[in-house]
């Protein structure tokens, strides 16, 4: 069969990357299109755009890229059109797959959505775009069943794919000693610093993830960079503070580390995941925030928090990450602070509510009898 799969970062093109291995396990002559990135290309897909050219993070940046949004999705319904598949699935990044999902449906064809948009944080009234033009939908965590469920929608959570990359990570690792030669981080203990994959993430909150550096001169700060950013941006913000750039070993880094400074996203949820008591950083442009302020409806910004339904993790959001509180928080969660001990039980129960690995592959079997079953192929 032929699927045609719609990425918009560079998380989802992780987890789509997992989902089309598990898809050619699973259907021996399929035929997938893509837009997504190079695991995704990796994976056996056909990169037809990367997510680096249409990643636009808050409501600013989108507003300023209105006009290129706008050819980007032109551009997607024509290959969609012409590359005829069997489902479009949908890989998150609402703004433009909800678009795509109408455009799909209209023109006939199945549509999946993995890894629900979060719509449950706000502007929930996307629900019923859902409900009108999604055939199935997949979701990763555990409390989304019964957002859709109030909403008339049946959702599958069949696992959280980000469990299977990183159980998977950890087995092939090597060991921390070996670890820390290869990234020549053998002198002193690691604290992680994941700024985000995007310029304007990075813009905002590392500058103030910086400062926290003179406050531990016991410890070796290293930022987790990603190759789609280039270096000065990093170096810029870095100056001459004690810190060491690596790109694209994040896992490793957080293997190795005492604890992290995290942007709030799914490396919050890796974090967690690789035991890193962590504390979650976010700050964004004035008229975005105010604008999030109106709309969200959560209590939470981290994942780890709003699996759990409770405080975990601490969260320093806007005006409240500031060095004093940073430096405080961090100390709390270092070897002897007075959280750790508690962040790292609460990760344990995290894991419980999560359940085991091997969602990208149960989701990929599901996926492959419905549609054979709908399609009577």
């Amino acid at each position: 069969m032929r699927y045609f799969i719609v990425a918009g970062e560079q998380s989802g093109d992780l987890h789509g990357s997992n989902l089309v291995k598990e898809l050619i396990k699973s259907d021996s002559e399929a035929v997938i299109g893509c837009w997504g990135g190079d695991m995704m290309e990796s994976a056996g897909a056909t990169l037809l755009m990367h997510y680096k050219k249409t990643a636009f993070m808050g409501f600013v940046e989108i507003l300023k890229n209105l006009v290129a949004i706008r050819k980007f999705l032109s551009l997607c319904r024509k290959q969609i059109t012409e590359f005829t598949p069997d489902v479009v699935i949908l890989i998150d990044y609402p703004g433009f797959n909800l678009r795509i999902a109408e455009f799909s449906r209209n023109a006939g064809l199945k549509v999946f959505y993995y890894i629900s948009p979060k719509l449950w944080a706000w502007n929930e009234k996307r629900v019923g775009r859902i409900r009108k033009y999604v055939d199935r939908i997949y979701i990763i965590f555990p409390f989304e069943v019964d957002f859709y469920k109030k909403h008339g929608i049946e959702a599958e959570y069949l696992g959280n794919p980000l469990l299977d990359e990183t159980e998977k990570k950890l087995r092939e690792l090597p060991r921390n000693e070996e670890i820390r030669k290869s990234l020549g981080l053998v002198d002193k203990p690691v604290i992680a610093i994941l700024a985000g994959s995007r310029k304007s993430e990075v813009k905002q909150i590392l500058p103030e993830m910086i400062k926290t550096v003179s406050h531990f001169p016991d410890y070796q700060f290293v930022l987790a960079g990603v190759k789609s950013l280039p270096d000065e941006l990093y170096f810029k913000t870095i100056g001459n503070e004690r810190v060491r750039l690596i790109k694209d070993r994040t896992y490793e880094i957080l293997r190795i580390s005492e604890a992290a400074l995290v942007k709030s996203g799914t490396s919050t949820l890796e974090a967690a995941l690789f035991n890193v008591p962590e504390v979650v950083c976010f700050k964004g442009d004035f008229f975005s925030i105010l604008i999030a302020w109106a709309v969200i409806k959560v209590k939470y910004i981290s994942l780890v928090n709003l699996i759990l339904g409770y405080e975990a993790v601490k969260e320093l959001v806007q005006f409240s990450l500031t060095e004093k509180n940073l430096v405080s928080e961090l100390g709390s969660v270092l070897p002897s602070g007075s959280k750790r001990q508690k962040i790292l039980a609460d990760y344990r129960k995290l894991k419980d509510i999560l359940g085991p690995a091997g969602a990208s592959e149960r989701v990929a079997v599901d996926m492959v009898a419905t549609l054979k079953r709908v399609l009577n192929k």
